[in-house]
């Protein structure tokens, strides 16, 4: 495992930067990204989408009621997207990227694109594990919109700035995730 950190090293870390984010910027959270992003892709096929309007809080609008939150906060975004939120989220797949390719050599067991736990339950198929992991990708994300943020805004965000929701929403996490882990699993080691 040359070159990688342990669990402890890993979670020190992410700490840290949580916290030097949050002590000289602001909360990290993700999720909304993703909803300024499909407001970008949206924006190109509906002009009328958002609106300039200097009455509003962040002098934009949008004629869709969800992309109007905040003042119209999201509408700005979409509207000039290229601010902290949009480019950490590009900063994090380009950080992975650079990862996976400057890390040097793995301990193929760490390396596995099917865990051993997966091949047991489910077998071996790559195409298999990869559709589940996307499907699950999709419901977090649904669930994070429906939640109002992510859990690197409410559980990890939160929780540094001692935030009781913060709190709550971690234990509710781990309430659903692992009974959902031990049926999916169900038998297995």
């Amino acid at each position: 495992m040359r070159g990688q950190l342990s669990w402890k090293q890993g979670g020190f870390a992410l700490g840290l930067v949580f916290f030097i984010a949050i002590l000289l910027v602001k909360p990290i959270g993700v999720s909304t990204q993703f909803v300024i992003f499909d407001g970008m892709l949206w924006s190109l096929f509906s002009k009328e989408l958002i609106t300039q309007d200097e009455a509003a809080k962040y002098q934009h609008r949008s004629n869709n009621a969800y992309l109007n939150k905040s003042g119209g906060q999201y509408a700005k975004n979409i509207s000039k997207p290229i601010n902290y939120g949009f480019v950490f989220v590009l900063s994090i797949i380009l950080g992975a990227f650079i990862s996976s390719k400057t890390q040097g050599p793995v301990d193929t067991k760490f390396n596995k694109a099917v865990p051993e736990i997966w091949k047991k339950r489910f077998g071996d198929s790559h195409c298999k594990r990869y559709i589940f992991a996307f499907l699950g990708g999709i419901l977090v994300l649904f669930g994070s919109r429906l939640a109002g943020g992510c859990t690197s805004g409410h559980m990890m965000s939160g929780m540094m700035q001692t935030a009781v929701s913060g709190y709550l929403f971690a234990a509710s996490a781990f309430l659903a995730a692992i009974p959902c882990a031990l049926l999916t699993y169900k038998g297995r080691e």
